[in-house]
């Protein structure tokens, strides 16, 4: 179980699958439709540092990542941004990308940046019950898995 360290990134509400090495949240901040996190459990903030399992794992989690926001949301690429700054822990954020607007429980989803990268200042305005239903729609599909 990861410790309280990822709680920074919405853990346990925001947890879709968690893997050896591995877990996957979905990011309070939707910049695209299924913004999603993956974050490493090791203890190490280089991408270099991660331990030989967790680098074995990877292909796994990233094909199952991939494959079912394709199923899920027909997402026309996929960005991943490893950047941390903010959060110093190996972790990528995942940015579904659409040449078009996406619909979800009701709420229209843009993606700011298509064609160029991903617009992370931006944010879709998504309540509470839409992110739960967010999570819950991932977390079923990963199930599946």
């Amino acid at each position: 179980m990861p410790d309280e360290s990822f709680s920074k990134f919405g853990y346990p509400e925001a947890l879709v699958k968690e893997y050896s090495n591995w877990i996957v949240l979905c990011a309070s901040k939707q910049a695209t439709l299924a913004t999603l996190l993956l974050v490493c459990k090791d203890k190490v903030t280089a991408f270099s540092k991660i331990s030989e399992a967790s680098f074995a794992e990877l292909p796994k989690v990233l094909r199952e990542v991939e494959n079912n926001l394709q199923k899920l949301f027909q997402n026309d690429k996929i960005n991943y941004l490893m950047l941390m700054m903010a959060n110093p822990e190996v972790h990528f954020a995942v940015f579904p990308r659409y040449a078009k607007e996406r619909k979800f429980a009701g709420v229209t989803f843009l993606d700011k940046g298509w064609p160029s990268k991903p617009d992370t200042d931006f944010a879709n305005e998504i309540d509470d019950r839409v992110f739960t239903e967010l999570v819950s729609t991932l977390k079923t599909a990963f199930e599946g898995v």
